[in-house]
Protein backbone atom coordinates (compact mmCIF):
# COMPACT_ATOMS: atom_id res chain seq x y z
CA UNK A 1 0.00 0.00 0.00
CA UNK A 2 1.20 3.99 -1.05
CA UNK A 3 0.94 5.96 2.08
CA UNK A 4 1.25 9.64 2.38
CA UNK A 5 2.44 10.68 5.59
CA UNK A 6 2.15 14.59 5.94
CA UNK A 7 4.57 15.31 9.33
CA UNK A 8 6.67 18.29 9.57
CA UNK A 9 8.99 17.21 12.34
CA UNK A 10 11.43 14.69 10.93
CA UNK A 11 11.89 13.01 14.25
CA UNK A 12 8.93 11.60 14.02
CA UNK A 13 8.41 11.33 10.62
CA UNK A 14 11.50 9.57 9.77
CA UNK A 15 11.02 6.53 12.37
CA UNK A 16 7.49 6.23 11.41
CA UNK A 17 8.57 5.89 8.06
CA UNK A 18 11.09 2.82 9.12
CA UNK A 19 8.48 1.23 11.32
CA UNK A 20 5.59 1.15 7.79
CA UNK A 21 8.33 -0.30 5.61
CA UNK A 22 8.87 -2.96 7.40
CA UNK A 23 5.47 -4.02 7.64
CA UNK A 24 5.06 -3.63 3.75
CA UNK A 25 3.99 -0.24 3.38
CA UNK A 26 5.45 2.29 0.86
CA UNK A 27 5.71 6.02 2.22
CA UNK A 28 5.86 9.22 0.81
CA UNK A 29 6.64 11.77 3.29
CA UNK A 30 5.22 15.39 3.25
CA UNK A 31 6.71 18.14 5.12
CA UNK A 32 3.87 21.07 4.48
CA UNK A 33 -0.04 20.47 3.85
CA UNK A 34 0.33 22.23 0.00
CA UNK A 35 3.75 19.34 -0.65
CA UNK A 36 0.88 16.93 0.67
CA UNK A 37 -1.83 18.44 -1.41
CA UNK A 38 0.41 18.71 -4.78
CA UNK A 39 1.31 14.91 -3.86
CA UNK A 40 -0.10 12.13 -6.27
CA UNK A 41 -3.50 10.63 -5.03
CA UNK A 42 -2.31 7.70 -2.70
CA UNK A 43 -3.86 4.79 -0.99
CA UNK A 44 -3.92 6.18 2.54
CA UNK A 45 -3.01 9.54 4.10
CA UNK A 46 -1.68 10.03 7.40
CA UNK A 47 -2.24 13.37 8.34
CA UNK A 48 -0.89 15.76 11.36
CA UNK A 49 -2.64 18.58 12.45
CA UNK A 50 0.34 20.36 13.26
CA UNK A 51 1.79 22.08 9.97
CA UNK A 52 3.80 24.75 9.69
CA UNK A 53 1.88 26.29 6.47
CA UNK A 54 -1.86 25.39 7.46
CA UNK A 55 -3.72 23.66 9.65
CA UNK A 56 -4.13 20.10 9.28
CA UNK A 57 -8.21 20.11 9.55
CA UNK A 58 -7.78 22.16 6.06
CA UNK A 59 -5.65 19.84 4.84
CA UNK A 60 -8.35 17.18 5.38
CA UNK A 61 -10.65 19.61 3.84
CA UNK A 62 -8.87 19.94 1.02
CA UNK A 63 -8.40 15.79 0.48
CA UNK A 64 -12.15 14.91 1.29
CA UNK A 65 -13.55 17.97 -1.38
CA UNK A 66 -12.04 15.83 -4.51
CA UNK A 67 -11.22 12.65 -3.24
CA UNK A 68 -12.60 9.45 -0.98
CA UNK A 69 -9.36 8.33 0.03
CA UNK A 70 -9.23 7.27 3.29
CA UNK A 71 -7.68 9.96 6.04
CA UNK A 72 -6.43 8.63 9.59
CA UNK A 73 -4.98 12.13 11.74
CA UNK A 74 -1.99 11.43 13.97
CA UNK A 75 -1.55 14.73 16.22
CA UNK A 76 -0.46 16.14 19.61
CA UNK A 77 -4.05 17.35 19.92
CA UNK A 78 -6.17 15.65 21.96
CA UNK A 79 -8.73 17.25 22.94
CA UNK A 80 -12.68 16.14 21.70
CA UNK A 81 -13.53 19.17 19.61
CA UNK A 82 -10.38 18.64 17.40
CA UNK A 83 -11.37 15.08 17.18
CA UNK A 84 -14.79 15.18 16.74
CA UNK A 85 -14.43 18.12 13.89
CA UNK A 86 -11.80 16.17 12.12
CA UNK A 87 -14.26 13.25 12.21
CA UNK A 88 -16.67 15.02 11.18
CA UNK A 89 -14.92 16.68 7.77
CA UNK A 90 -14.22 13.03 6.81
CA UNK A 91 -11.57 11.82 8.25
CA UNK A 92 -11.57 8.08 8.51
CA UNK A 93 -9.83 7.38 12.33
CA UNK A 94 -7.82 9.59 15.23
CA UNK A 95 -4.81 8.51 16.47
CA UNK A 96 -3.15 10.63 19.23
CA UNK A 97 1.09 11.11 19.71
CA UNK A 98 2.25 8.83 20.99
CA UNK A 99 1.05 5.88 19.62
CA UNK A 100 3.04 2.66 17.88
CA UNK A 101 3.55 1.21 14.96
CA UNK A 102 1.51 -1.78 15.64
CA UNK A 103 -1.23 0.10 16.79
CA UNK A 104 -1.07 2.52 13.86
CA UNK A 105 -0.83 -0.33 11.17
CA UNK A 106 -4.11 -1.94 13.16
CA UNK A 107 -5.99 1.47 12.10
CA UNK A 108 -4.57 1.37 8.54
CA UNK A 109 -5.72 -2.14 7.92
CA UNK A 110 -9.25 -1.40 9.50
CA UNK A 111 -9.88 1.46 7.81
CA UNK A 112 -9.17 -0.10 4.33
CA UNK A 113 -11.40 -2.93 4.81
CA UNK A 114 -14.01 -0.18 5.86
CA UNK A 115 -13.88 1.88 3.20
CA UNK A 116 -16.74 1.69 0.34
CA UNK A 117 -15.86 0.14 -3.08
CA UNK A 118 -16.73 2.57 -5.77
CA UNK A 119 -19.99 1.47 -6.79
CA UNK A 120 -20.56 1.48 -10.97
CA UNK A 121 -23.53 1.88 -13.29
CA UNK A 122 -24.82 -1.42 -14.54
CA UNK A 123 -26.28 -5.22 -12.92
CA UNK A 124 -24.51 -7.91 -11.88
CA UNK A 125 -23.47 -9.66 -15.07
CA UNK A 126 -23.88 -13.93 -15.78
CA UNK A 127 -20.85 -16.30 -15.73
CA UNK A 128 -20.87 -19.74 -16.75
CA UNK A 129 -24.42 -20.78 -16.19
CA UNK A 130 -24.90 -18.78 -12.87
CA UNK A 131 -24.30 -15.29 -11.08
CA UNK A 132 -20.88 -13.78 -10.41
CA UNK A 133 -20.38 -13.89 -7.06
CA UNK A 134 -20.01 -9.81 -6.39
CA UNK A 135 -20.85 -6.61 -8.57
CA UNK A 136 -22.59 -3.49 -7.63
CA UNK A 137 -25.87 -1.90 -9.10
CA UNK A 138 -26.44 1.79 -8.33
CA UNK A 139 -25.82 2.28 -4.64
CA UNK A 140 -25.98 -1.51 -3.72
CA UNK A 141 -22.97 -4.07 -3.88
CA UNK A 142 -24.83 -7.77 -5.17
CA UNK A 143 -23.77 -11.10 -4.00
CA UNK A 144 -25.70 -13.42 -5.69
CA UNK A 145 -29.11 -12.71 -4.99
CA UNK A 146 -28.10 -10.64 -2.02
CA UNK A 147 -27.68 -6.79 -2.06
CA UNK A 148 -26.18 -4.50 0.40
CA UNK A 149 -26.83 -0.38 0.55
CA UNK A 150 -24.32 0.91 2.56
CA UNK A 151 -25.15 4.30 2.16
CA UNK A 152 -28.68 3.40 3.28
CA UNK A 153 -27.70 0.27 5.57
CA UNK A 154 -30.39 -1.62 3.58
CA UNK A 155 -29.97 -5.47 2.76
CA UNK A 156 -32.47 -7.46 0.44
CA UNK A 157 -32.45 -11.08 -0.39
CA UNK A 158 -34.30 -11.66 -3.39
CA UNK A 159 -35.79 -7.99 -3.15
CA UNK A 160 -37.11 -9.14 0.29
CA UNK A 161 -36.12 -6.56 2.98
CA UNK A 162 -33.89 -8.06 5.68
CA UNK A 163 -33.96 -6.78 9.60
CA UNK A 164 -30.36 -6.38 10.77
CA UNK A 165 -29.04 -4.94 14.01
CA UNK A 166 -25.89 -2.16 13.55
CA UNK A 167 -23.42 -5.11 14.51
CA UNK A 168 -24.79 -7.35 12.16
CA UNK A 169 -24.90 -5.35 9.40
CA UNK A 170 -21.10 -4.19 10.02
CA UNK A 171 -20.28 -8.05 9.83
CA UNK A 172 -22.25 -8.83 6.61
CA UNK A 173 -20.53 -5.63 5.53
CA UNK A 174 -17.34 -7.04 6.72
CA UNK A 175 -17.31 -10.37 4.91
CA UNK A 176 -18.83 -8.55 1.34
CA UNK A 177 -15.45 -6.49 1.09
CA UNK A 178 -14.02 -9.37 -0.26
CA UNK A 179 -17.00 -12.54 -1.39
CA UNK A 180 -15.28 -15.78 -1.38
CA UNK A 181 -12.05 -14.62 0.88
CA UNK A 182 -11.40 -15.81 4.47
CA UNK A 183 -11.51 -13.16 6.86
CA UNK A 184 -10.17 -14.08 9.75
CA UNK A 185 -11.40 -13.86 13.39
CA UNK A 186 -9.17 -11.11 14.39
CA UNK A 187 -9.45 -9.36 11.22
CA UNK A 188 -13.39 -9.26 11.63
CA UNK A 189 -12.78 -8.10 15.22
CA UNK A 190 -10.35 -5.54 14.27
CA UNK A 191 -13.20 -3.94 11.46
CA UNK A 192 -16.78 -4.77 13.16
CA UNK A 193 -15.15 -4.06 17.01
CA UNK A 194 -12.62 -1.58 16.74
CA UNK A 195 -8.83 -2.94 17.05
CA UNK A 196 -8.93 -2.08 20.64
CA UNK A 197 -11.78 -4.45 21.14
CA UNK A 198 -10.87 -6.92 24.59
CA UNK A 199 -14.48 -8.48 25.02
CA UNK A 200 -15.16 -12.15 24.80
CA UNK A 201 -14.81 -13.32 21.22
CA UNK A 202 -17.50 -15.42 21.43
CA UNK A 203 -19.25 -12.58 20.78
CA UNK A 204 -18.71 -13.07 17.18
CA UNK A 205 -19.86 -16.74 17.05
CA UNK A 206 -23.25 -14.94 18.78
CA UNK A 207 -23.57 -12.71 16.00
CA UNK A 208 -22.29 -14.96 13.44
CA UNK A 209 -25.36 -17.40 14.18
CA UNK A 210 -27.64 -14.43 14.17
CA UNK A 211 -26.68 -13.29 10.62
CA UNK A 212 -26.87 -16.96 9.36
CA UNK A 213 -30.39 -17.47 10.68
CA UNK A 214 -31.59 -14.23 9.58
CA UNK A 215 -29.99 -14.91 5.43
CA UNK A 216 -32.16 -18.08 5.95
CA UNK A 217 -29.52 -20.39 5.15
CA UNK A 218 -26.06 -21.18 7.15
CA UNK A 219 -24.23 -22.21 4.23
CA UNK A 220 -24.15 -18.49 3.07
CA UNK A 221 -21.77 -17.94 5.59
CA UNK A 222 -18.47 -20.96 5.54
CA UNK A 223 -16.85 -21.11 8.93
CA UNK A 224 -12.94 -22.13 7.56
CA UNK A 225 -12.00 -23.98 11.22
CA UNK A 226 -9.35 -22.34 13.06
CA UNK A 227 -8.70 -19.28 10.40
CA UNK A 228 -12.29 -17.94 10.08
CA UNK A 229 -15.00 -16.91 7.89
CA UNK A 230 -15.87 -16.10 4.43
CA UNK A 231 -19.47 -14.59 2.62
CA UNK A 232 -20.43 -17.08 -0.58
CA UNK A 233 -24.00 -17.32 -1.78
CA UNK A 234 -25.43 -21.29 -1.29
CA UNK A 235 -25.37 -23.12 -5.04
CA UNK A 236 -28.99 -23.16 -5.43
CA UNK A 237 -28.68 -19.11 -4.98
CA UNK A 238 -26.60 -18.92 -8.29
CA UNK A 239 -28.74 -20.10 -10.49
CA UNK A 240 -30.82 -17.45 -11.38
CA UNK A 241 -30.68 -13.23 -11.29
CA UNK A 242 -31.56 -11.27 -8.51
CA UNK A 243 -35.64 -10.27 -8.38
CA UNK A 244 -35.97 -6.21 -9.20
CA UNK A 245 -38.93 -4.83 -7.07
CA UNK A 246 -41.37 -3.92 -9.47
CA UNK A 247 -42.75 -0.28 -9.15
CA UNK A 248 -45.94 0.56 -7.33
CA UNK A 249 -48.58 1.69 -10.03
CA UNK A 250 -51.70 3.63 -8.22
CA UNK A 251 -55.21 1.84 -8.51
CA UNK A 252 -56.86 2.94 -11.81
Amino acid sequence: MHVLLIEDDDRVAEPLAEGLHRFGFTVEHARTGAEGLAAAEPAMVLLDLGLPDMDGIDVCRALRARSSVPIIMITARDSEVDRVLGLELGADDYVSKPFGVRELVARIRAVTRRARTSPFDGVPAAVSGGWEITGTCDDAQWVGPLSIDRRTRQVCLQAVPIALAPKEFDLLVCLAEDPGAVCSRQQILDTVWEPDYFGPTKTLDVHIAALRRKLGDPSWIENIRGIGFRLVPPADHLVSPPVRPEPRRGRR
